[in-house]
């Protein structure tokens, strides 16, 4: 059976399309509906939070004697629903702030509208369109280690990918019991500060207070290569993370996905983590020449200083970026990072 690609939407489309969704969303009362939190997406399956309660709450019908008890479920802070999407709305995700309406009669809800996201987190899907994996996250922590070897390239993509949805980058260097004296990975923790970004050293059974008191107040995704200790720092910050995950599981009777769903989990006084297989998988071949640059600032700034407008950073004489690796100013594997990655897109979107 052949596959049946689906047309590409141009970004035309696509905001046009988004306006009208907007639009018809606008036009819908949700005054007296209730706030609500996506904390479980698998497919078009979601799961609220309830952030509000009814005022009156809806009362539990009274039973003659010897009839059956029927079904109720109260309204109460801090339930979690399983919720319907009105079709007016585009696709929710974990994350997304929300108003919906619940049925204390059946245990379920609708949602009837999105609040505005602060940043959405996308990826690419095999059909070639931009899905949506995760909304609101306020910091993304880039997790390496001693062991395995750290792959900059892949930092490097990482920092793309922030860059894109606007989302600030933590880079935190885990086992650091493993360090010794003029460790390379500490000039390689140098290099990304000189450049602006946020670091932190660590390690999963060590003192873990800094950490948290930065993850604090913040909606967080952990990413990095396999191996680097992520789920040992989630567990160590978040105890009973797999107990909230069951509990979440249970109430949505989605047991069976949670290793593929994505999910929400509260910790420490305000802080939340969204775990995702999407948000550990950053395809970036469907962003821009103009998108990849924002995700290397320090080139951004000198890409005009080429004597040639279609420089290929590579062969030519008076190459501003070659000038600026010889004046210390841009690190020769962040070039070949940034080059790489262009390669790597031109030829994705060549077989697309």
């Amino acid at each position: 059976m052949a596959l049946i690609r689906k047309r590409r939407l141009t970004e035309q489309q696509q905001r046009r399309i988004k306006k009208q969704q907007q639009t018809r969303q606008d036009d819908v009362d949700t005054s007296s509906d209730l706030e609500g939190l996506v904390v479980q997406h698998y497919g078009r399956q979601l799961e609220v939070q309830a952030l509000s309660t009814p005022d009156p709450h809806p009362e539990r019908p009274e039973v003659a004697d010897g009839e059956p008890e029927p079904f109720w479920k109260p309204i109460e802070l801090g339930s979690v629903w399983r919720c319907h999407t009105r079709t007016n709305l585009e696709m929710l995700v974990t994350g997304d702030r929300v108003k919906w309406q619940a049925d204390p009669n059946t245990g379920l809800g609708i949602i009837t509208a999105i609040q505005p996201r602060r940043s959405l987190l996308t990826r690419p899907d095999r059909y070639h369109k931009v899905k949506p994996v995760a909304a609101n996250i306020s910091l993304i922590v880039i997790v390496f280690a001693v062991l395995p070897e750290p792959a900059p390239t892949l930092i490097d993509r990482y920092l793309v990918a922030c860059a894109d949805a606007d989302i600030p980058a933590l880079l935190v260097l885990n086992k650091s019991d493993l360090l010794t004296e003029q460790d390379p990975i500490l000039s390689m923790l140098e290099e990304y500060q000189a450049l602006g970004y946020e670091t932190l050293v660590c390690h999963a059974k060590g003192d873990l207070h800094s950490l948290q008191q930065r993850l604090d107040n913040e909606t967080v995704a952990f990413v990095g290569q396999s191996g680097v200790g992520k789920s040992s720092l989630i567990n160590a910050i978040i105890p009973d993370a797999e107990q909230k995950t069951n509990i979440i599981s249970e109430n949505s009777a989605l047991g069976q996905h949670t290793t593929t769903s994505t999910r929400l989990i509260r910790f420490g006084e305000n802080g939340a983590l969204i775990d995702s297989p999407g948000i550990r998988e950053f395809g970036l071949w469907h962003l821009d020449a103009e998108k990849i640059r924002h995700g290397f600032p320090e080139i951004d700034q000198r890409l005009g200083q080429c004597q040639f407008r279609n420089c290929t950073h590579t062969h030519e004489k008076h190459c501003g970026l070659k000038v600026a690796i010889e004046n210390g100013e841009i690190l020769p594997r962040r070039l070949d990072s940034y080059l790489r990655l262009l390669d790597e897109i031109q030829e994705a979107q060549q077989k697309s």
